[in-house]
């Protein structure tokens, strides 16, 4: 994280927000230790869902493969605003974004600019196939603080093996006219980032993604290791470099995950999930919405779904057993990140 952006991530901060993050991590820290379910405060970071539609078909993504059993939709502006207003006194970092690509919703930018209307730090990801120089100059003006473009190779033959039916070219359009609304609107913002997803067609070009954020004007460049859903006995999008793969290869040629978990995870206490629909999950490893701890739609607020019994006991289920949680069997938390 760049200094620039980390400071603007701060300037979000008041005395509450602080005072808030103090709880949750005297609390968290308390839990790790005794093993025992202990939580204060509320979280400071969101995710947020604008939909669950996607043009791409990437191949370890169920929202590219159409493999969800939940709906496809899209948030709704009322159900958005309701969120808002229940988490604004302690939330000051939103992340639109969970499953699907966010620029599909056709009021997407709304979403950004009521959430900066209560001064909320504000980050998406996008494939960036649906920004052109108009699109770019909107994005800049609704105050979006962050904007991750997924650029998963540098041709369009090492682009298209795991970006399926996309384009490189609308890609490196699209972050020419990011870079150019910013400089047109003597903008800091949006904080650009290229992401590139080290799988084994795209490894040999990690060194050039560098040199090309450099030419582009883009902020700042992330290497990012893929979730394999299917790893044990190896698999094609496996990096050959173990430094940018989230597996190691046991003596026997099968594959475990190379981070250690353990019976912890500061997610919990931290952040949540919302889903387009309004339902809230426990973090983005839950992409198909299994563990469902609530519903804003009913008449639940979210600081009552928060500390309710079902999300306690799920906090509890962590620090007993987090490898019994399906969702937690192959997790990244600890990941290393290259920039």
């Amino acid at each position: 994280m760049s200094f620039k952006d980390q400071r603007n991530i701060i300037s979000h901060l008041n005395a509450y927000r602080l005072w808030n993050i103090m709880r949750l991590r005297s609390s968290y820290v308390f839990s790790k230790s005794t093993k025992r379910n202990k939580h204060k405060g509320l979280p400071f970071s969101l995710s947020i869902e604008p939909t669950t539609a996607c043009n791409l078909g990437c191949p370890e993504c169920p929202s590219g493969l159409k493999q969800f059993t939940r709906p496809t939709g899209k948030l709704d502006l009322s159900l958005h605003e309701t969120m808002l207003d229940q988490v604004k006194k302690s939330v000051f970092y939103i992340n639109y974004y969970f499953q699907g690509e966010p620029f599909l919703h056709p009021d997407f930018l709304e979403l950004i600019k009521a959430a900066k209307k209560r001064k909320i730090y504000t980050a998406t990801s996008s494939n960036v196939h649906f920004i052109d120089k108009a699109k770019a100059e909107e994005i800049v003006r609704s105050g979006l603080d962050r904007l991750i473009i997924s650029i998963d190779g540098l041709t369009q033959e090492t682009y298209e093996q795991y970006r399926v039916h996309g384009e490189l070219n609308k890609v490196l359009q699209g972050t020419e006219h990011l870079v150019a609304a910013k400089k047109k609107l003597a903008s800091r913002t949006p904080h650009l980032i290229f992401q590139f997803l080290a799988v084994k067609p795209n490894e040999h070009e990690i060194p050039q993604v560098f040199k090309l954020g450099k030419e582009m004007g883009v902020d700042e460049v992330r290497i990012k290791t893929a979730q394999l859903y299917d790893y044990k006995n190896g698999n094609p999008l496996m990096p050959d470099n173990e430094t940018f793969a989230r597996y190691k290869e046991n003596p026997d040629g099968t594959y475990r995950l190379k981070y250690k978990t353990g019976n912890r995870c500061w997610r919990m206490w931290s952040s949540s999930v919302l889903t387009w629909d309004g339902k809230v999950v426990p973090c983005c490893f839950d992409k198909d919405a299994k563990h469902v701890l609530g519903e804003l739609t009913k008449e639940t607020t979210f600081d009552e779904i928060w500390n309710s019994e079902r999300y306690q006991a799920f906090r509890q289920a962590i620090l007993k057993n987090r490898n019994a949680i399906d969702i937690c069997k192959n997790c990244s938390e600890g990941a290393k990140v290259w920039a």
